[in-house]
């Protein structure tokens, strides 16, 4: 990729130095046109970011058409080397890709270390499975022949991710789709561009041919439809909203497009009588609460056997209370805000319209007060919640903790299964006939017993059915990336 550096509209602060990436290069849109973005702290602007036009995106597809002739031809290991750069200059740039996530997501620098540590870790991963794409040998039934099996890149990818985790979702997508030497072109949340730039601008250190990685914003007219419509993308990618998911595939199948996505959740969590208590919360406040809450996997639906749930409720209640809020950048913050003032409307009216159908609010229950600005709620914990309440029935996706009883196990797996949608589901217990019965019961892509750790570049990350198809992460995640291609060979 090219050094040359075009410089950025002029006035756009933290998007100064970046813009689009086209054809190897930084360059503003093509007419000029820019859109502020928001602070979720002080709701003033962070900056100008540049809005794509349908010319800027389809100037990204023809570059991507360019640079997969030479990408896709590259040894395994010389794009295993490449990916291992790229993951070197992501490492020593961590401080500027996790200040542009608090900068532009409000959440916990020390949350957004992590995740750029994450995304690093795709990197290295994928570096070494490109050097693993294996083909076999199949003995043909025609006398001298032989079939032979390989897996070429599928092509043109286009990869739509959201905004709660702007750099490990494209970190999970640009990956391995580069390790299975594929080209990309990618379109981040508006409401997170800065931290895809970092990223992308950490990839020019791999040295890849120009066009390989484009990165465009904007209007989804301008940057999704070209994407979709062009018979050169070969797959797309999203991290997102089942609505937008089910409109993709519709999008998709007018040129056959291969189609992976991550899409909504409403975990499950079921919390047994033998289960430990304190190692329950210990692990279950900070992991409903991190991000705001605005995490897919996140436990949203909590059961509570009977035996445990007043104790359960009081200390998930104290713990949630103490949380402290503010801007992500101050130390000691543990939540920060909702990213938007109408994700803020949003979860105010959940629990209102749930408080007004019976249930009680434990602690938190509104707007924070304190601040001048910002999309900031308390830490909110219900209880009496009914299976058919909205607040229990469908994705909250904040910070809001609802808490049920149950009594028997068959009963329970039956209402953690009640959601159409499978993302991931968790349960804690000592028994570990209990815990082959839940991960066999519980229909999810990913089941957590006594631990909610599922994010991991070595596994494979999905749901199943209104949760999305396809993995990311694994062996299983350069998979979606290529094709099979069948030989018979003859002499």
């Amino acid at each position: 990729m090219s050094d040359t550096l075009s410089p950025a509209p002029a006035g756009s602060d933290i998007y100064r130095p970046y813009g689009l990436f086209i054809d190897g290069r930084w360059q503003p849109a093509a007419a000029g046109t820019v859109a502020a973005v928001a602070s979720p702290v002080s709701e003033r602007p962070l900056g100008l970011a540049p809005v794509a036009g349908r010319g800027d995106t389809q100037a990204a597809l023809d570059a991507a058409a360019r640079g997969l002739e030479a990408w896709s031809q590259t040894p395994a290991f010389t794009r295993a080397d490449a990916l291992h750069r790229i993951a070197d200059e992501m490492v020593r740039r961590t401080e500027d890709g996790a200040t542009m996530i608090t900068l532009e997501t409000g959440k916990p620098l020390a949350q957004a270390r992590r995740e750029w540590s994450l995304a690093c870790d795709q990197f290295r991963w994928y570096a070494e499975e490109a050097r693993r794409i294996y083909g076999r040998l199949i003995e043909s039934r025609v006398p001298g022949g032989r079939f032979e099996v390989s897996h070429p890149p599928v092509g043109i990818v286009g990869a739509f991710t959201a905004w709660n985790f702007p750099a490990a979702l494209p970190a999970r997508k640009l990956a391995p789709a580069l390790a299975a030497g594929c080209a990309v072109v990618l379109r981040p949340s508006g409401q997170t561009p800065g931290v895809a730039m970092v990223m992308v601008d950490c990839i020019r250190a791999g040295n890849l041919p120009d066009g390989v990685v484009g990165l465009v914003t904007g209007a989804t007219a301008d940057t999704y439809a070209p994407v979709m419509a062009d018979p050169r993308v070969r797959k797309v990618s999203l991290t997102g909203s089942t609505r937008v998911g089910q409109q993709m595939i519709r999008d998709a199948a007018d040129t056959v497009k291969k189609v992976s996505m991550e899409l909504g959740g409403n975990a499950p969590l079921i919390v047994f009588d033998d289960a430990d208590l304190e190692q329950a919360l210990a692990l279950s406040v900070p992991t409903k609460f991190a991000n705001c809450g605005q995490v897919c996997v996140t436990p949203d639906r909590f059961f509570i056997h009977d035996s445990l749930h007043d104790a359960f409720v009081e200390g998930f209640a104290a713990r949630a209370k103490a949380l402290k809020l503010g801007d992500g950048l101050d130390p000691g913050v543990d939540v920060g805000p909702l990213i938007s003032a109408a994700r803020l409307q949003e979860i105010a009216a959940i629990v209102d319209t749930a408080a007004a159908a019976g249930a009680t609010v434990v602690t938190g229950g509104r707007r924070a007060s304190g601040f001048k600005a910002g999309h900031f709620y308390e830490p909110t914990v219900l209880t009496g919640v009914s299976d058919d309440m909205a607040v229990f029935a469908d994705e909250n996706f904040g910070p809001v903790a609802a808490i049920a009883r149950f009594s028997d196990e068959d009963e329970v797996l039956a209402r953690a299964n009640a959601s159409p949608m499978g993302l991931s589901a968790y349960g804690f217990t000592r028994s570990p006939a209990r815990a082959r019965r839940l991960v066999a019961g519980l229909r999810a892509g990913m089941v957590g017993i006594n631990s909610f750790a599922m994010a991991a570049s070595e596994a494979p990350f999905g749901g199943t059915g209104f949760s999305g198809m396809g993995r990311e992460g694994g062996s299983e995640g350069l998979a979606d990336y290529l094709d099979t291609r069948l030989a018979q060979i003859v002499f």
